[in-house]
């Protein structure tokens, strides 16, 4: 008969097993949601890439998440953000200090 090698006495939980410290998805999305408009009004070059982060964070890395409105705001907004920004970088580096 063979001794139960590697078997437990009572079987490994099945639901969430990694730690739970730290921001859960829903708050990466409300965070990333504020970083993006806030963006819209001061540090428009940093405050877009966090909340594109956050958004990507909590949309959990995929696209078919359908239920994240705010990490799906958080990502759109933060890359309209970053891109306005990037604009607006590249016409003040112009010579005729041009867009703003």
């Amino acid at each position: 008969m063979m001794a139960g090698f590697g078997t437990r006495g009572y079987p490994r939980s099945r639901g969430r097993t990694w730690q739970r410290t730290g921001p859960d998805r829903a708050t990466l999305g409300i965070i990333g949601a504020i970083c993006a408009v806030a963006g819209f009004f001061a540090l428009g070059i940093v405050l877009g890439p966090v909340a594109m982060f956050c958004g990507w964070q909590s949309m959990g890395r995929k696209w078919s998440n359908d239920r994240d409105v705010p990490a799906l705001v958080a990502l759109i907004l933060g890359a309209i953000d970053t891109l306005l920004a990037l604009i607006a970088l590249l016409g003040a580096a112009t010579w005729g200090n041009g867009l703003l």
